[in-house]
């Protein structure tokens, strides 16, 4: 008799456990993965009224380009040289691609993204200092020309503050030749920028405020 009972007892409790398990697995839903949802495909909605402004809050104040900078300061010395090499070399091919005539939404989405530029560089100090010299020497983006003079004569002032060679800045064009296509269907393209990349002597174009 006593052992019947053991068996029940055993049979009772494996049951339980059981139970236990399937109630506690089936509830918990944070262990299913759930299913993927792709992004919304809002192109298919333009025109109507309930499709979402994705530009609703976004507003290009004076506050927001010219704020504090973002970033820490950078310790790393490598990481910082081989930054600013990439950066140099991004702006500089921006210029070199910037219309020669362009609209005036044209020319303020370059200076706006100039301004957040020094906000966002992920070097901290840089940025500082990079944001010292757009108020001495604001962003020029009235053509292709005058842009890609401006960041040459700023970036030279990065190079004389670090002690380093000063760069001709009537070979810009040729330098930052991105070989992208477009400028390669015009006979002499490769040459277009030469000898007129302006400096603040030469055109004036460049000028402190104050």
């Amino acid at each position: 008799m006593a052992r019947h009972l053991s068996v029940i007892v055993i049979l009772a409790i494996t049951a339980f456990l059981s139970l236990s398990f399937l109630m506690n697995f089936g509830s918990r839903t944070d262990q299913v993965p759930q299913q993927w949802t792709a992004p919304v495909d809002t192109s298919s909605q333009q025109g109507k009224s309930s499709a979402p402004d994705l530009m609703a809050g976004l507003e290009i104040t004076s506050e927001l380009l010219t704020g504090d900078v973002i970033a820490p300061k950078l310790e790393n010395a490598t990481a910082k040289a081989e930054l600013g090499r990439a950066s140099w070399k991004l702006l500089h091919t921006m210029m070199a691609r910037f219309p020669e005539k362009p609209t005036a939404d044209e020319s303020q989405a370059l200076k706006s993204y100039i301004q957040l530029f020094s906000r966002l560089y992920p070097c901290g100090d840089c940025a500082k200092h990079f944001q010292s010299m757009l108020k001495q020497y604001p962003p020029q983006v009235g053509s292709r020309n005058s842009a890609a003079g401006w960041a040459c004569f700023v970036h030279n002032q990065v190079n004389e503050r670090l002690h380093k060679e000063l760069f001709d800045c009537n070979k810009i064009g040729d330098f930052y030749d991105c070989g992208c296509g477009e400028e390669d269907k015009t006979k002499g393209a490769k040459k277009e920028y030469k000898g007129q990349a302006e400096t603040e002597e030469e055109s004036g174009e460049l000028k402190k405020d104050g």
